[in-house]
């Protein structure tokens, strides 16, 4: 087994890592306005597309960074995959149209699946089951500050010099993580413990993916995850600017969103071992759905001007992002239990499947904003049901010591 990091250590570059991911959805959402005037004037909801194409990239590319892993190894697929996101940067940051952007956005989607898919390899290959999750959970503690200062951090950017400067923040965030990868954590997939990169051998493994009953139950419950998360995130800058006029503070605001948000982390990580990843999965679906269900009886209401309207919009989105502290990290551990030879493939197929499948329920209701949260409400809604009832049907595997 290869030398270990401090745990410490360990869960702050695994979290880097995934904070890649964060980092290039949330620090654009401040941009979205600006993007809109200037790329796309006439149809304004269209700026969200540049939330989901990377989302979407971030699906396709996820389908061959695990098998490529397998293959070659975590460390080098995750350095190629840094390059090809800081090439699309660029791509981006020159852009002159929508379309271009969010053929850019795509591209970084791609390179940034490296990280995203072969980070959580790394992480199976040295923890499994209960272990896995909590230590899933610390992860996202930390990584949940970087959601909690990016829209802060986009902000100043275009105030001191322009949206596109965000770009460049990206490739200096990448650099960074990647280079602390490479200085300081060993290949955790020896030679011997590598799968061909071959067709047949890929067929093969998924193969076996598909045909787990557990594991594709799993991988439908977190697209469900994924498509609820994504409906809130892109609906809730143009809710701020457009219904309640606090554009100026938004980022202020996702601040305090994000940081209640880690505390689902927080308590996942507290019980988790105790309660087991499919019931405290369950258990929060359930919760959530009763708030979707009282935000779409405010939206139908159209109380905007209360007093309190404002309040119960950001505690309800706090909530939403809660639940994902609760869920995600548990639903992938779970996914992941009878998949440990092959670990990589079979993190590529969870993550492919879920995330497209998440941008096929978060774009359209995205470009159904109608100035409210009442589409978001009604897709959480949906998306919240279908999932409890789903993982109802999952098994939860024993527990396994934290190693």
């Amino acid at each position: 087994m290869p030398r270990r990091l401090s745990r410490a250590e360990f869960v702050a570059l695994m979290a880097m890592l995934f904070a890649t991911i964060a980092f290039s959805i949330d620090a654009m959402l401040p941009a979205l306005p600006e993007i809109a005037d200037e790329l796309t004037p006439d149809a304004p909801n269209r700026a969200q597309l540049i939330i989901t194409s990377f989302v979407l990239g971030m699906g396709i590319g996820t389908l061959f960074t695990g098998p490529l892993s397998d293959a070659y190894g975590r460390k080098p697929v995750i350095i190629g995959g840094a390059v090809i996101y800081i090439i699309a940067s660029g791509l981006a940051w020159a852009a002159n149209s929508l379309e271009l952007m969010l053929a850019a956005r795509v591209l970084q989607g791609l390179g940034v699946a490296g990280p995203r898919v072969v980070a959580l390899a790394i992480v199976r290959d040295l923890y499994e089951g209960r272990g896995m999750a909590q230590l899933m959970s610390f992860v996202m503690m930390v990584f949940t500050l970087v959601p909690a200062v990016a829209p802060a951090i986009g902000a100043g950017i275009i105030a001191v010099a322009g949206w596109r400067a965000i770009f460049a923040a990206f490739v200096l965030f990448s650099l960074i993580s990647v280079g602390w990868l490479a200085l300081r954590q060993e290949e955790t997939l020896p030679i011997e413990k590598r799968r061909p990169f071959k067709l047949t051998v890929l067929a093969a493994g998924v193969s076996e993916v598909v045909r787990n009953r557990q594991v594709m139950l799993t991988i439908v419950v977190i697209g469900l995850s994924f498509g609820i998360l994504f409906s809130t995130l892109v609906s809730t800058q143009p809710v701020f600017d457009v219904l309640f006029d606090r554009g100026d503070t938004f980022h202020w605001w996702f601040a305090l969103i994000a940081l209640i948000a880690a505390l689902g982390n927080v308590l996942n990580a507290r019980i988790v071992m105790q309660l087991g990843m499919r019931r405290v999965a369950s258990l929060s679906f359930f919760a959530q759905g009763f708030a979707a269900a009282a935000m779409l009886v405010v939206a139908a209401m159209a109380q905007w001007q209360a007093p309190w309207a404002f309040g119960f919009y950001v505690g309800w989105t706090a909530s939403v992002f809660f639940m994902a502290g609760l869920t995600i990290g548990n639903l992938n551990a779970l996914a992941l239990v009878p998949m440990g030879h092959i670990a990589g493939m079979a993190a590529s197929i969870v993550g492919a499947i879920s995330t497209i499948g998440g941008v096929a329920i978060a774009a359209p209701v995205g470009l159904a904003f109608d100035g409210t949260p009442l589409p978001a409400a009604l897709g959480v809604l949906i998306c919240t049901t279908v999932a409890y009832l789903i993982t109802r049907q999952l098994g939860d595997p024993a527990p396994t010591p934290v190693m």
